[in-house]
């Protein structure tokens, strides 16, 4: 089956245009409904979050009156991050879990991610078959059967309670200062919160949501408003989250920003060094630079690439036994926490690595030299596939075998855009800005 209403993270779209529209929503809802509510009892439950967009209201309305036409009793968590859906299907019992969120895109998109009831999001399998009920008919619950929504006012503490736990016993944060940005987005109030229990100084970047503003210059995609609060502010580190808070960017005391490859590098070896890190092995995509897998080979340990997506990475994570993992873009999944990518946690995780080393941000987020990364995004019209066309066949063809044994090249579809994502790494500057330009102008040709 040709899957076309998920990507690689859900159902992705502009808010009131397919496939992102209220009528579409309901569907999905009621075809999740009837997916997990398989026996026809009803005592079956879905726990659905939100981030801050205008268009969640409308889409958290039309998802429950799916959910609850099918006889699934909504939990609605209000606005909080995408792992407190995950934690909290799992948690609460629930059977399958909703997050409304387009994640770092701007205001006006929306998407509605799935988790299923060991928190973990659902399998390419488990979507193709809700997907395929969509399109089909779907049988109503009979009238007694309806199911019930109510709200679920705790959610966001027992999420913040969670993430305390993670921090090592015994430590706290008095003396640190902290500018964390939450993009106005999902972690707006818990994010400022934890750090400050933990005793923290708390200085708060995009906290202040309007519905439209969630990624406006802020957040994780655009870290330079933080960065040039940490200077201002003589901070000692900068957490960049994004606006459902399951990707970070760390800022160290410079105003330098450190990326997922970074992070991850230094908690594997962290992880490697306290015999934490199972099968000496880190999961990362086909994106991480090279630099990242010198680094692991250096010492010994692994390096498992996936292709793109977080879900990926976790699929991977969980089948080879693995508990690190995630993407350059910020994704860091550890699963001995958490079942999906987590911001604020990987924060922490930061910060206590600050403190038990006594070292600055500035010496932990420097952890290997990256080898020259380039990529470049060119939009397509849907329908198109400027893959498939000869001009750009030869167009890759020719920078392969340019980059053969100095680098390597990485063509991509996006799976939640319609964009042509054009990688290349290579120790040579030139070349590497000859190979990505000289794709990128025969993409944009067909495009």
């Amino acid at each position: 089956m040709t899957r076309k209403l998920f990507g690689t993270d859900g159902v992705r779209g502009t808010a009131n245009a397919w496939p992102m529209t209220a009528e579409t929503a309901l569907r999905i809802g009621a075809a999740a409904g009837r997916y997990f509510r398989n026996d026809g009892s009803n005592g079956h439950r879905v726990v659905i979050g939100k981030d801050t967009r205008l268009s969640g209201y409308m889409f958290e309305n039309a998802l429950v009156a799916g959910l609850t036409s099918t006889g699934m009793n909504a939990l609605l968590l209000g606005p909080v991050p995408t792992p407190a859906v995950g934690l909290l299907t799992h948690s609460m019992r629930a059977d399958v879990g909703i997050m409304i969120s387009a994640s770092h895109n701007p205001h006006h998109d929306n998407g509605i991610k799935f988790f299923g009831p060991d928190g973990f999001k659902l399998s390419d399998e488990a979507e193709a078959e809700i997907e395929a009920m969509v399109a089909g008919k779907i049988e109503p619950a009979k009238a007694a059967n309806i199911g019930r929504a109510r709200r679920v006012d705790d959610g966001r503490f027992r999420y913040a309670e969670r993430l305390k736990s993670t921090f090592p016993t015994g430590l706290r944060l008095d003396g640190l200062k902290v500018v964390i940005d939450c993009a106005n987005g999902a972690a707006y109030k818990v994010a400022p919160e934890v750090l400050w229990e933990l005793g923290a100084t708390v200085i708060p970047v995009g906290v202040e949501p309007d519905g439209t503003n969630i990624n406006e210059h802020c957040g994780s995609t655009y870290p330079r408003h933080a960065a040039a609060r940490v200077l201002d502010e003589g901070a000692d580190l900068g957490i960049c989250l994004d606006g459902d808070a399951d990707r970070v960017m760390i800022i160290d005391e410079t105003g330098q920003i450190a990326d997922g490859d970074q992070l991850m590098a230094l908690m594997a070896g962290r992880w490697a060094e306290a015999d934490r890190l199972r099968g000496g092995t880190l999961v990362a995509t086909v994106m991480s630079n090279l630099g990242l897998e010198r680094y692991l080979e250096g010492r010994g340990l692994k390096l498992e690439r996936t292709k793109v997506g977080d879900r990926y990475v976790v699929e991977a994570m969980r089948r080879g036994g693995w508990n690190l993992g995630g993407e350059q873009s910020g994704h860091i999944v550890m699963t001995d926490y958490a079942t999906t990518g987590d911001g604020l946690l990987a924060g922490l995780q930061f910060l206590a690595a600050m403190i038990e080393t006594g070292k600055p941000a500035s010496s932990l987020v420097r952890q290997f030299e990256r080898v020259p990364q380039l990529l470049k995004n060119v939009r397509y019209a849907p329908g198109q596939d400027p893959l498939e066309t000869e001009a750009v066949k030869r167009a890759i063809a020719e920078a392969e075998g340019r980059l053969n044994g100095k680098g390597r090249l990485l063509i991509r579809k996006s799976g939640t855009e319609p964009l042509i994502r054009v990688m290349a790494e290579c120790e040579d500057d030139g070349l590497l800005a000859q190979v990505v330009d000289g794709i990128v102008a025969e993409v944009q040709s067909v495009a």
